[in-house]
Formats: structure tokens, C-alpha cells, sequence
């Protein structure tokens, strides 16, 4: 990876991951879009977006945990249920035309998903109870798990939505749940892939301060209750553009 192109990249990585990390994502969907518009190849994009998205997610993990926000309970079948199939997700080696297609479509769906949030990001109503049934919440993070580490995402993206739209947890309680959440499966989906001889760039260093500085950040202003409402909707017309960009004929 030359220099210019590194540069650039760590620079949009500190605000991909500061933007991410204030409401408990790590950002790989949003690496993964930068990354496409860079013309990074596929086989470097997934385990480079898992490898940021492990260091993010302990930064949330350790903050969102200290405000008091991680429900470690009501994780628990998420997590139990997904860490496996997120390393077998991390194995499957998907042709390049079925690569590009799922990002694609976990790139528009993360778009939405941040627009949706964003209109509710100024909203004060108190958190509901945590009321998750275990079985579904199994099936549901066996599902999640194995697109996360088929997609190189730790399945946050999918997550926060689903609890959001059912009525399971709050905005915040649902941060606090993303988080480790997605750390156990990055961490995972990396495992599977490594395992698959996945290939990093040169320079990870770099982005990988350059996530954590954007983790720090993020994090102290996702637990100080912070609105994100514009850069949420700047960084989905972004996503947007790569996800357009990968589901077009090469």
C-alpha cells in the first residue's frame, strides 16, 4: 500500500471509528466501504475490517462496561451462540461476484440502518427493560454470527437494529450490548480466517492507531450521551456509494 493511500485512509478511520463507537459499533462496515472506494482488494479488506473492528470493540467493550451499560446476562446466548459460526463464517472463502454482493447489500442495510438511528438520536425516552427470550436470542446470534464473519463485520450492524425494531433493549442498553458483542465475533471471525491464510496490508499499524484514537473518542462521547445526527447521515451517503459500487458489474 503506498503512502498517500495509507494516509488517507487512517485519516477517514479515525472518524469512521469515532463515529461508529458512539452508539457500540466498531466500524467495519464503514472500513469496508472506505477500503472499496480505495480499490483495496477483497482478499485484504475482510481481515483487516475484523482486525480493527477486534481493537474498537475492546474500547467499547471497556467503556460502555464502566458506564454500567453492557448487560452481561442478556449477551450471554447472543454470544455462546454466535462465536462458533462466526469462525466458520470467517472460513468460507466466497468467490469474488458473491463477495461483492454481500458487502454490497450489508453496506446499503448499515446505511439505513444509520439513517434510522440518526432520527431518533435526539430522543430522551427511557431505556425499557431488557426482555429478550434465550431461545430466540440463541437462533438469533447463531444467524448473526456466521454472516459476521462471512462478511468481515462483527455483526452489530445486524444486531442493534433487531433489538431497536423488537423492543428489546433502549438505545443505550443496545450500545452496550454491540460492543462485546461484536468483539467476541470479530475476534472469532478473525480466528476462522487466519485459519484460512487471510491476508493484512502493509501499514496496518498505522490504521490501527488510527481506529483506536477514533475508538477513544467515540466511545467518551457515545456514554456522555452525545448526538451524532449529522455525521450519522454523512456517513451513510457514503456507505451508500461503496454499497452501489459493489452491487454494479465490476
Amino acid at each position: 500500500m503506498d503512502p498517500i493511500t495509507l494516509a488517507l485512509l487512517a485519516a477517514l478511520f479515525i472518524i469512521t471509528a469515532a463515529v461508529y463507537s458512539t452508539v457500540g459499533h466498531a466500524g467495519a462496515s464503514g472500513y469496508l466501504a472506505i477500503m472499496a472506494l480505495a480499490g483495496v482488494a477483497p482478499a485484504v479488506m475482510r481481515p483487516t475490517a475484523l482486525v480493527l473492528n477486534v481493537l474498537v470493540a475492546v474500547v467499547g467493550t471497556w467503556r460502555f462496561s464502566r458506564a454500567g451499560l453492557v448487560d452481561w446476562r442478556a449477551l450471554a446466548p447472543f454470544a455462546i451462540a454466535s462465536v462458533p459460526l462466526a469462525f466458520l463464517g470467517g472460513r468460507v472463502a466466497l468467490p469474488v461476484p458473491g463477495y461483492r454482493t454481500l458487502v454490497g447489500v450489508v453496506l446499503l442495510a448499515s446505511a439505513a440502518v444509520l439513517v434510522w438511528r440518526s432520527l431518533r438520536a435526539d430522543e430522551a425516552a427511557p431505556e425499557p427493560p431488557l426482555a429478550i427470550p434465550v431461545p430466540v436470542a440463541l437462533v438469533t446470534g447463531a444467524v448473526l454470527g456466521f454472516v459476521a464473519g462471512l462478511s468481515g463485520t462483527g455483526g452489530g450492524i445486524f444486531l442493534s437494529p433487531l433489538l431497536l425494531l423488537l423492543g428489546w433493549a433502549g438505545p443505550r442498553r443496545t450500545a452496550g450490548l454491540a460492543a462485546p458483542f461484536i468483539l467476541v465475533n470479530s475476534a472469532s471471525g478473525l480466528a476462522g480466517l487466519a485459519s484460512a491464510a487471510g491476508n493484512l496490508p502493509d501499514g496496518i499499524a498505522w490504521l490501527a492507531a488510527a481506529v483506536l484514537a477514533g475508538g477513544v473518542v467515540g466511545t467518551h462521547l457515545g456514554t456522555s450521551r452525545l448526538p451524532a445526527r449529522l455525521l450519522l447521515r454523512a456517513l451513510a451517503v457514503v456507505l451508500v456509494i461503496a454499497g452501489g459500487k459493489f452491487l454494479l458489474p465490476a
